[in-house]
């Protein structure tokens, strides 16, 4: 039995086509409890994220289900024709499959390198095969597998370490250079899209707990206010929700500065001097370029945060080969324990069959040699001698054995040596 992987990615595929083959958590579950009902012996765990849907199953001549299988399976699933499916995703298996699935989870393979998010969703991912009962003896060995590779590559290298997207180099390198904490202090976010709400939720884990959002749409702003439990305004409040900020984030689509010098200088004697942190993150920019100027006033603009992001970049990419030994090192451990696992019960019983042969031949013979008046040191010298002939017969076949299975092909010859020799 060995694994085998069918899937796409932002790697090789169009989005349109990523779209197509997707899971939501529901299909998800469907999909499982399908592919269980129709392969009762068979494995699968199923990994969809927005930038892959990947297939992990098992692949053997007794129950499981082989590529063509798998893909039938998965076009049924989303009322595709299989041949859109063979064209558009890639094949992996044995070595190659373990290998890959440890560099997703290690997240090597993801569309911003080293982020974290993607480790959660296979473990999740294996945690509802287990749910359901889709995964087995092979996937458990496999994916808990991943769990370490990735938590090595994790903790040995530095390549989650450096920030890469501009919201979390903003929240994560800007602020701590200028605030020790965001605990108590006020946060103004301009914008409820995409960029508003992943700075929101690196705000959040670093501790901000006074967060305002504004947004022309109110209702917009409303909803997103409401699904992270913090307050919002209309757009209206905008200078007055200001002189109150100690942090002002921007990241609307207007086409001018949403805060001109002008502005801030008109609102300057309100705020007291406090210091304001201005984190432009818009393109075009939301804030006035001259803000600068100001005395207290520290802003960084979206040319700076993704200079940043960059050279994080650059420091990741570094780690890289460090990361792929690991993978490559974890990838070898665990073929070789497999190995052992499928050829360990062959080697077991073929010495067992050929003890009972010298056992049975020993038991003929050695009435004869005491009639003959043989000498136990005799006996002693034909029982070594026949050890001898069964470990120089048994040794190229066993060796053989060993030597396929370490490249992750020891299905055939297994098979061929139970039947050679009966073992089963």
């Amino acid at each position: 039995m060995q694994l085998q992987m069918i899937g796409c990615s932002h790697h090789d595929s169009a989005v349109d086509f990523r779209e197509r083959v997707a899971f939501t958590n529901d299909q998800i579950g469907t999909a499982l409890n399908e592919f269980r009902r129709r392969f009762p012996d068979g494995e699968l765990v199923l990994i969809s994220t927005c930038n892959r849907t990947e297939l992990y199953t098992t692949a053997d001549d007794q129950g499981s289900p082989d590529r063509d299988a798998v893909v039938s399976f998965l076009a049924e699933q989303h009322s595709l024709p299989a041949d859109d499916v063979v064209e558009q995703m890639i094949y992996r298996s044995g070595h190659d499959a373990i290998e890959h699935l440890f560099t997703v989870a290690s997240s090597l393979d993801s569309m911003v390198i080293g982020e974290s998010q993607i480790l959660s969703q296979v473990k999740q991912a294996y945690e509802l095969a287990c749910q359901l009962g889709s995964a087995g003896p092979l996937t458990h060995a496999v994916f808990q597998a991943a769990n370490h590779a990735a938590k090595r590559v994790h903790t040995e290298t530095d390549i989650h370490r450096r920030r890469v997207s501009v919201p979390s180099v903003a929240v994560g390198e800007v602020i701590p250079e200028v605030f020790d904490s965001l605990v108590g202090k006020r946060v103004l976010i301009c914008g409820a899209g995409e960029m508003g709400e992943e700075t929101l939720r690196y705000l959040i884990q670093a501790g901000a707990n006074n967060v305002v959002i504004l947004n022309r749409s109110l209702d917009r702003a409303k909803n997103l206010a409401e699904a992270f439990g913090v307050q919002h305004a209309p757009w209206e409040t905008f200078l007055d929700q200001v002189v109150q900020a100690d942090v002002i984030v921007g990241t609307t689509s207007a086409t001018t500065p949403i805060l001109t010098a002008q502005q801030f200088e008109s609102i300057r004697s309100r705020r007291k001097d406090r210091v304001l942190l201005a984190l432009d993150l818009a393109v075009p920019r939301d804030f006035d370029a001259a803000l600068d100027e100001f005395r207290n006033l520290y802003l960084y603009q979206i040319d700076d945060l993704q200079a940043a992001c960059q050279r994080n970049r650059h420091e990741r990419e570094k780690e890289w080969p460090k990361a792929q030994r690991i993978i490559t090192e974890e990838t070898k451990r665990l073929l070789t324990d497999l190995n052992h696992r499928a050829t360990g019960p062959v080697i077991k019983r073929l010495r067992e069959q050929a003890q009972q042969i010298k056992k049975d031949e020993l038991e003929r013979l050695l009435p004869k040699l005491e009639l003959l008046g043989g000498e136990p040191a005799l006996r002693s010298e034909i029982e070594k001698s026949l050890d001898r002939i069964i470990n120089k017969l048994l040794h190229p076949p066993l060796a053989s054995l060993k030597e396929d299975a370490a490249e992750g092909h020891q299905k055939g010859l297994v098979k061929a040596l139970r039947e050679l020799f009966r073992l089963d």
